[in-house]
């Protein structure tokens, strides 16, 4: 499977203007590192890859399946062991995505071992700061849980993870092979996380079934990284619908893990369809060939304009009310075809 699955054509960008404003909900920070900076960072901390040139990190990328997209993420965030390396991702990542329009982004991050606690947060909020002072995108963060890791670290993570809400983290996720161990596994994780004010953002119904949706509504989650398999159960679906739980969509991540057959194949307007509001993210771009102005064009090729994105990324947002209010203010200025009412509803997420 290539590096990209989408032609760079220039005829589609007007699916699309560069510069529309978007929100991303869905970028695991790691799996931004282009391979230059990947083998700069494993350098400079004396970490051997299984490649020393970017061509041949570029080949690592072509995933059999998500079992193996899972193993090349491991050796990446192995890299990665400083505050400076931290801080070095999110601002990176920040240039790249405000050159596509990005005004807000939500970070996943991944605790590693051997990695302490303080310098893993300090160097991902600071980051987050020098960001918005650098490009004037807002990043808050959300740190990822990993299924089969050991019950007692996860629980320190979740507190670590609320001594930093006052610095731009604002939930607490649950990432890694869905079936390699169920959600309750991690349930006083997420009370950590809840009672100190953060919110729930598993991911689930990505190469598990929609039994994995239903498992993890079980704990109110503000939104459902991917879900897209819902459209498989009518009732988990309609669920969702009901709640008014806002999905985390990466289409080109979906197939190049080979959750999904192919583009034209994908989940998405049917989720439309059935009233789900869906974002539009690239997951890890530089692991999948992508970037933010690709994904609003599948999107928009699929039936999910930039507009459609825009107001569920508003929607979904975790936000303060202050800066929904802004991300309000610029949506209706650059999306004129939205009706005042979209805008005037209540856009809190469902946090529980």
């Amino acid at each position: 499977m290539g590096n990209s699955i989408i032609a760079d054509d220039p005829a589609t960008r007007t699916l699309c203007p560069v510069k529309a404003p978007k929100i991303e909900l869905h970028v695991h920070l790691e799996g931004t590192i282009r391979p230059a900076t990947l083998l700069a960072i494993a350098r400079r901390n004396g970490v051997a890859l299984p490649a020393d040139t970017v061509e041949g990190l570029a080949k690592l990328y072509e995933f059999t399946d998500f079992a193996h997209f899972i193993d090349v993420w491991k050796l990446t965030t192995g890299c990665l062991r400083t505050a400076e390396d931290f801080r070095q991702v999110v601002v990176e990542y920040a240039a790249e995505a405000a050159g596509f329009g990005a005004v807000y982004l939500e970070g996943i991050f991944s605790g590693q071992a051997g990695v302490p606690w303080p310098e893993l947060f300090t160097g991902y909020t600071d980051g987050a700061v020098e960001a918005y002072e650098r490009y004037g995108v807002t990043v808050r963060l959300t740190p990822d849980l990993y299924r089969t890791q050991d019950v007692e670290w996860a629980e320190e993570c979740a507190r670590w993870a609320v001594r930093y809400a006052d610095r731009g983290v604002v939930g607490l996720g649950l990432g890694g092979l869905e079936a390699a161990a169920p959600a309750a596994r991690y349930a006083r994780a997420f009370a950590i996380a809840r009672d100190g004010g953060l919110a729930i953002v598993p991911h689930a119904g990505e190469a598990a079934g929609p039994e994995s949706v239903r498992e993890v509504l079980a704990y109110e989650p503000a939104r459902i990284r991917h879900g897209i398999r819902a459209v498989e159960d009518p009732a988990v679906l309609a669920e969702i619908v009901d709640r008014g739980i806002v999905l985390d969509v990466c289409p080109t991540s979906n197939v190049r893990t080979r959750v999904v057959d192919s583009l034209p194949a994908h989940p998405l307007p049917a989720l439309r369809a059935a009233g789900v509001r869906c974002t539009v993210n690239t997951d890890d771009p530089a692991m999948f060939g992508t970037d933010l102005r690709r994904e609003y064009e599948v999107a928009a090729s699929l039936g999910v304009s930039a507009a459609d994105a825009y107001v569920a990324g508003v929607a979904g947002a975790l936000c303060d009310e202050d800066t929904r209010a802004r991300l309000v203010e610029i949506g209706r200025q650059h999306y004129p075809e939205v009706p005042d009412r979209d805008w005037d509803a209540n856009f809190r997420a469902f946090h529980g």
